[in-house]
């Protein structure tokens, strides 16, 4: 299975936990769930719970979807627990994630089609990757918008959520950065789908 280049992987905290439950029954299909139980904290936090409270809840619940993304893989790969069902938990689980925590960011910021656009062209990007992998080709996990850039982008919105002299930006600094991940998805598709475009041409033709 082809993976993404995350600099956290090489964290030696990451790393120490990723041990801790690999020695456990726990199994890295379950840990992919579970970024999408820690996606839904981000509408919890700013659709019912609100203020800084709920900024400070939608935060925890972004960084922990990462987290489980990076453990999950870990746990797969240095502990020796990749099943045949690896790939499918590996990709499905993120489409949701991504969906419910954009989505949930547009109904915040009051601006509903900007969630739901960067939700559809969030998992476009995805699709244009694993197109180019069903092709026989090397998948493509370039930004500038993937999926760690995405939350970066969601994370630093919410992060003025957090600061009570800030709240009153809270709802401006939402919308602007989903308009970030709606323009830097579209290009990346744009990217993502060029690269496929060169490396079909480069292949041999067929005899």
């Amino acid at each position: 299975m082809e993976r993404r280049s995350v600099r956290s992987r090489s964290n030696r905290a990451i790393q120490a936990l990723a041990r801790r439950i690999a020695r456990t029954a726990v199994t890295p299909n379950q840990i992919s769930m579970c970024s999408v139980l820690a996606a839904g904290l981000v509408p919890l936090g700013l659709l019912l719970f609100g203020g800084n409270l709920g900024s400070v809840i939608a935060l925890l619940g972004a960084q922990l979807r990462l987290l489980a993304n990076v453990l999950d893989g870990l746990v797969a790969i240095e502990g020796s627990k990749a099943s045949k069902l690896g790939v499918l938990y590996n990709e499905f689980p993120d489409r949701i994630a991504d969906s419910v925590i954009l989505v949930a960011a547009g109904y915040a910021a009051l601006t509903p089609a900007l969630g739901w656009l960067g939700a559809l062209l969030a998992a476009l990007t995805a699709y244009v990757r694993v197109f180019g992998g069903a092709l026989g080709l090397p998948q493509a996990f370039t930004g500038p918008m993937a999926k760690q850039h995405r939350m970066a982008v969601i994370s630093a919105a919410l992060v003025i959520g957090t600061i009570p002299s800030l709240m009153a930006y809270a709802t401006g600094a939402l919308k602007l950065s989903l308009v970030v991940v709606v323009l830097g998805s579209a290009w990346t598709c744009c990217t993502r789908t060029y690269a496929v475009g060169r490396l079909l041409n480069q292949a041999p033709s067929p005899p």
